[in-house]
């Protein structure tokens, strides 16, 4: 099975720093295969076969502690599971001057249509949609100050998550598909 581990808040603001090259080393030392990773923000696409979502997550927090000192929460997805969110994703959302949309992983334990009732929306100027496994956000960036999402760094929710902007996301599943392929 393809899967992406998502790490939240690495190479943040000079914070929890990773070298990527030495995240795939640890990544594949311990049983992780075809392992690439996208952009330094802690996106490691590999194969795996053998372990469960849950054995995989534990052996890879464990890893990033033992390699990199530091206690990173990991959210696993894997390629069924992005493929439902690209479909949800609508077509013409798009992270550029214009617009701000974003994927926003959750993490299970607040993996529910329910999450939606804990945010502030303001569907004048902003659209957010639950899929499986992640919110989906877009708001022009002329409206980006008044969304009700700008508010949500503050919010208990904001560390049960991971942002990814579409671009990225897009990408990421486009890295998946290519591995499933070989």
């Amino acid at each position: 099975m393809i899967y992406v581990a998502l790490l939240r808040g690495i190479n943040v603001g000079g914070k929890n720093k990773i070298n990527m090259k030495e995240l795939t080393k640890s990544f594949e030392r311990v049983g992780m295969e075809k392992v690439i990773t996208y952009i330094n923000s802690g996106n490691i696409i590999f194969e795996h076969s053998n372990l469960n979502k849950e054995e995989i997550i534990a052996i890879l927090e464990e890893v990033i502690y033992e390699d990199f000192s530091l206690e990173i929460k990991v959210l696993l997805r894997n390629i069924n599971d992005c493929a439902a969110i690209i479909e949800a994703l609508p077509t013409h959302w798009e992270n550029d001057k214009e617009m701000k949309s974003d994927v926003m992983f959750l993490w299970d334990e607040i993996d529910d249509e329910s999450v939606l009732d804990e945010l502030v929306v303001k569907p004048d100027i902003e659209t957010v949609l639950y899929v499986p496994g992640a919110l989906l956000w877009s708001v022009a960036r002329a409206h980006q100050p008044q969304s009700g999402l700008a508010k949500l760094a503050s919010k208990k929710l904001y560390k049960k998550m991971t942002i990814r902007n579409v671009n990225s996301t897009r990408k990421i599943y486009s890295m998946m598909e290519e591995i499933n392929k070989n």
